[in-house]
């Protein structure tokens, strides 16, 4: 099955749109050329072993006016998005655009360079500090800053850096309080699940072009190459801290809880430039990401907003930011940083407001509108983010999941409850028959809802697979949000192909290699598979060598619990002494005879409690049951 083109519905939708959005305001394409110094050509990133991991060059159909296949407004954006090479932000600060799905920024000092947010890959890093010497000169790098604890922010620091030149003091490596704790958590302990749905949200298998992927609205993709992190050797902990490196003195501003759990702001005096890090960029945010995350707190998020305005504004001439162009001049930059404040903060408090109404999540959601100065503002429009998710996050932050109506307190799961719709409708055929009227007459929604459930009911029902797949296509092509666009896209995809899996799966070797023994226990215990645990008991003596620390970890009732305390062979079931913490994880994959492991007491133990261990799904169902 192929994607079908546009319906008339969506067409006439795509030109309501051309009629109502301020396209003649091109001031965005003008800020986003502006520095330009050179390409990379052809800008395609390669591993070392020949795989492709960037391909921005895919994205060379991004020209001219927008197809009815994507709403105007995101082809706009991804036109924008896509524009990669070596830009000037100021004399002594640059950035690389478009080679990854955030930017990589340079600032000179006095004998070399200060890297910001190195990208998700190593090799895409790489490729852009080259593209940086090449036209600036080979200077060292001196420093390394992490804005955020993103993946797509400090993943591919091995290609500006070795982990050798940081443990001889020769490079420093700055971010803020609390980044190693949640990089690590964020893509360990729910990262086969967050991956596996990062693949909708990016779109990964989807053919980039028209009817495919278009972008993310705040990048292009990630890049897929090799991921690693460097422990920072500089943690910035309170807002007005200064450190000057190489010349250039940074002043920092924190701001914990927006859009990364560990986050912060920096002002560089000599060049009279801020660096936004991903709280103020050419789109509304996520403060629910699709891919799966905590609620990110938009009240917090806009009062560091106006923090930043009035700590730094009247001392900057331009704003910069780990995606997306720059923006110069007070007064724009006022006009900016105020507009996505309000963004965030109308979301907030407007939908306090309504659910203190009554409305739930949902209802609050779907009658939503945004003020006219947000409304008319490319930046404020939902290209990564949504409105509509992003009240429902809001909603969700502060009620959770339930919205008080005791009729869906308990309500049947997908597999239990789509057999009973089907049935209460007259069976399968009539459903179908139903969603297609739906979708004839443009309620592609109703058409989804109705075909979802038939899938879960009988997911081989080949008339509701490809009428979904085609709903999902129309759905897919009236998206102003990127992200929503993928997912349909996506979804469609696999209802026409089959699961796809994880397709962008990277191994979180050295990501693991920064857990602490804590965080590692806490790995295996979210690995425990209960029931198939409630009889065991047993108690482990686990000592690290090299760290000089006993760990007693107990499995009973299906729970386990560690606390760090002496050894005590007399009450373990048996005792696990270990060369390194990681001695550990190549232990729960299986590697018994390495050197480096020993046990006394009961030999079987470690391996039982092994055994109590389920491996994580990457190919878990989506769409289907």
């Amino acid at each position: 099955m192929t994607p079908k083109p546009p319906s008339a519905v969506i067409e006439a939708a795509h030109a309501e749109h051309l009629e109502s959005l301020p396209f003649e305001d091109t001031a965005d394409f003008e800020a986003a050329d502006r520095g330009f110094i050179a390409a990379l050509t052809p800008c395609v990133v390669k591993a070392a072993d020949g795989r492709v991991v960037w391909d921005n060059d895919a994205y060379g159909f991004l020209n001219g006016d927008a197809p009815t296949s994507v709403h105007p407004s995101l082809w706009r954006q991804s036109i924008l998005a896509a524009k990669q090479g070596l830009y000037e932000v100021v004399e002594g600060i640059y950035q690389v655009r478009g080679l990854d799905l955030s930017n990589i920024s340079f600032i000179e000092g006095d004998t070399g360079i200060v890297v910001i947010d190195p990208l998700v890959s190593t090799e895409t890093a790489a490729a852009a500090l080259a593209l940086y010497r090449a036209h600036r000169g080979d200077r060292p790098v001196v420093a390394v800053i992490y804005t955020h604890s993103h993946v797509d922010h400090f993943g591919g620091v091995l290609g500006v850096t070795t982990q050798a030149d940081v443990d001889a003091g020769k490079v420093a490596v700055l971010a803020p309080e609390g980044f190693t704790e949640h990089a690590v958590q964020e893509n360990v302990y729910a990262g086969t699940a967050m991956a596996r749905r990062a693949g909708y949200m990016y779109g990964a298998v989807l053919d980039r072009g028209p009817q495919g992927q278009v972008g993310c609205g705040l990048g292009q993709t990630p890049s897929t190459g090799e991921v690693a992190i460097i422990v920072p050797t500089i943690d910035i902990t309170t807002t007005g801290e200064t450190h000057t490196i190489d010349g250039v003195e940074i002043e920092f501003q924190m701001a914990p809880g927006t859009e990364a759990p560990a986050e912060m702001h920096f002002y560089f005096p000599k060049f009279r430039a801020l660096c936004m890090a991903e709280n103020a960029t050419h789109n509304l945010h996520n403060l629910l990401t699709l891919r799966g995350a905590l609620v990110r707190d938009p009240h917090g998020w806009s009062g560091y907003l106006t923090e930043a305005i009035e700590t730094f504004a009247d001392r900057t001439d331009v704003v910069f930011a780990s995606h997306h162009w720059p923006t110069w001049g007070r007064d724009k930059i006022v006009e900016f940083l105020s507009l996505q404040r309000d963004l965030y903060a109308y979301l907030h408090d407007q939908t306090l407001r309504q659910l203190n109404q009554g409305y739930t999540g949902i209802e609050i959601a779907e009658g939503f509108q945004m003020p006219p100065a947000l409304h008319k503002a490319w930046h404020a429009h939902g290209y990564y983010g949504s409105v509509s998710h992003n009240v429902k996050a809001v909603y969700q932050r502060y009620m959770g999941w339930f919205d008080g109506n005791p009729a869906r307190l308990w309500a049947h799961p997908p597999e239990a409850i789509g057999p009973r719709y089907v049935e209460a409708m007259g069976g399968a055929d009539r459903v179908v028959e139903l969603a297609r009227t739906a979708a004839e007459s443009g309620d592609y929604r109703w058409a989804a809802t109705l075909l979802d459930h038939v899938i879960f009911t009988d997911q081989q029902h080949a008339g509701a697979r490809e009428l979904y797949a085609d709903t999902l296509d129309q759905l897919a092509y009236g998206a102003e949000c990127a992200t929503w666009r993928n997912f349909f896209l996506s979804g469609a995809t696999e209802l026409r192909d089959g699961n796809f899996g994880t397709p962008t799966q990277v191994s979180p070797t050295t990501l693991l290699a920064q857990l602490t023994p804590e965080q590692m226990f806490d790995v295996l215990a979210i690995s425990v598979n209960g029931p198939r645990s409630w009889d065991l008991d047993i108690s482990l003596d686990v000592t690290f060598a090299d760290l000089d620390a006993n760990y007693r970890l107990t499995l009973r009732n299906g729970v386990l619990v560690y606390r760090q305390c002496p050894a005590d062979e007399s009450t373990a079931t048996a005792t696990i002494r270990l060369a390194t913490k990681l001695r550990l994880l190549a232990a729960a994959a299986g590697d018994f005879t390495s050197p480096g492991l020993e046990i006394t007491g009961d030999p079987q133990a470690l391996q039982t409690f092994l055994g109590a261990l389920d491996q994580p799904d990457p190919s878990f169902n989506i769409i289907t049951p």
